[in-house]
Order: C-alpha cells, then structure tokens, then sequence
C-alpha cells in the first residue's frame, strides 16, 4: 500500500496536485497562499504562487502594481524612493524633495554627493572657489561676500600681510601704527615675548615690554635702585639729578615720608625739618 503525502494544513492528497514545499512541509497551492503569500499594497489581493512578489521595508507588491505614485511608471528593475511608504522613480522624487544646487539650480540627485553650507546644497563639482574654480571637496574654505574661497585664494585676493614675515593673516593678527601683524609676530625688541593683550612702550620705533624698556631706559631710584617707569600716570619726586619712587622718598632717620614736605640734604640723604634739627 502506497504512502500518503498530504497537504499539511487541509490534509487533502497532494498526488497528481502541484504543491509547495515550506520547511520541508507540504502545502497544497491553497492553503500556501492562504497562509504565507502578501497581499499587494495597491489592488489588496493576494500575490499567488504563480505571480512574482517584490517587497520593500515589510510592503509587497504585484510586478504590475508597482508603479511610481507620481508618473505611474513601472519600478521594476529600476532605482526608486520612497516617500510616506510610496514608491517614486528617482526623476519624480528629485523632481518633489531633493535639494537644487545654488550654483547650477539642477536637483541634486539622491545617491549622489552633495556640499552643504549655511543652508545652501551644492552639486561637488559645482562647488569651487570662485577665484581659482576648483572643486573644494573637503578642504577648507573661507567665504566673502556671499562668495566662498579656498584659503591660498583668499589669502592671495583679500588677506593682509603682517609687516614682519610679510606672509598672510589670515586668523587674529595685531594692528599697531596702522600696520598688521602676526600676534606671534609682535614682540618684545629686548625679550622677545608676544605684547598682544599685555601692556608695552615704544622708543625708536621699536617696541618694548615694561619690564625691557625700564631695565634699559629708566631711571634707577636713588633709594632702592630699581628702575622708574612713570608710566601709567604713576608718580616720582626729582631733585638734583636724582629720581625716587613717591614710596621711597623719606626721611632718611625717621623713616616719615617727604612727599609734599620740606627737606633737606646732608651728602647723600634727604632729611624732614625736625631731624635736620637733631642732626
């Protein structure tokens, strides 16, 4: 006696019946499309045996149901979109969504590269220098006047040259005497630290740091020897060639300060009324 092979499902013989095979049990046609084929996203009936299923992101569709929702075209075998899960030819969805090129006005197809900058989209070859006109692919890019540069044409068109290297600024830079420099540039003549930000002097056209110009030009208090800047409005008392801080400027016995006092000298030192007296 022969062996029964039946359907798996409706248990109906499948001998002299096509059938299918799923995880190596047999359904009848049937109970196959009942149980396991899609139905399409547009005319909602199933896609049979018989028929090919093309599927997208869980959706299914007959070969003659998937069109674009646009221009009805059919997407077989063609690159397509997808927009709210409908189906689009790529010239309708350029056409509908994609960014234009602010250069050229042409949509910038989906897939291909595209340059973004400030809100503006730009095909990659489209964007260039508008000095040189060479694409700027990833390199960096300075823009003026609605106008974008690779930085050796801005440099060269629009950039100041500092008056020490004589190379470009290009980022920052110091402007003394209506000339521009390099921060790193604009040094100390004696020490050579930077002086932007931080106070400084000038003689012979050179500038310096306080602490250089007064180790060099200033006079030394009588007192203390170190160096008198009287810059920023700061004060010292002068008599008779010699200079002393306002701090400096006392009695040499009692200690009381002169400032806006009489005095008097005895060889090297400066004595108040009252000690003169004592002397």
């Amino acid at each position: 006696m022969a062996e029964r092979y039946d359907c798996t499902e409706c248990k109906k013989s499948l001998y002299g019946q096509k059938y299918i095979l799923k995880v190596e049990k047999p359904y009848c046609v049937e109970c196959y499309e009942d149980l396991f084929s899609s139905s399409c996203e547009v005319c909602q009936k199933l896609i049979g045996c018989t028929s090919k299923d093309l599927s997208y992101k869980d959706q299914h569709w007959h070969s003659d149901c998937f069109l674009c929702i646009k221009c009805s075209r059919s997407l077989v075998d063609r690159p397509f979109a997808s927009k709210d899960e409908n189906p689009m030819c790529i010239e309708c969805y350029s056409n509908e969504y994609s960014s234009k090129c602010h250069e050229c006005l042409k949509t910038i197809m989906p897939g291909s590269k595209k340059m973004e900058h400030k809100g503006n989209s730009w095909h990659e070859n489209c964007f260039t220098c508008n000095r040189c006109q060479q694409p700027m692919g990833t390199r960096s890019f300075i823009q003026k006047e609605a106008n974008n540069y690779c930085l050796p044409c801005y440099e060269k068109q629009f950039a100041m040259q500092c008056v020490h290297c004589k190379k470009p600024i290009t980022t920052g830079g110091v402007n003394y005497r209506d000339q521009p420099w390099h921060k790193e540039c604009f040094v100390c003549i004696g020490c050579k630290q930077q002086l932007a930000g931080q106070r400084f002097t000038s003689r012979d056209d050179f500038a310096y740091c306080l602490d250089c110009f007064c180790n060099l030009f200033a006079k030394k208090c009588a007192y203390c020897t170190t160096p008198i800047s009287g810059l920023g409005g700061s004060k010292y008392i002068s008599f008779e060639q010699r200079q002393w801080h306002n701090d400096c400027f006392n009695c040499k016995r009692c200690c009381m300060s002169l400032v806006g006092r009489g005095f008097q000298t005895s060889k090297d030192d400066i004595l108040c009324p009252d000690c003169v007296k004592d002397f």
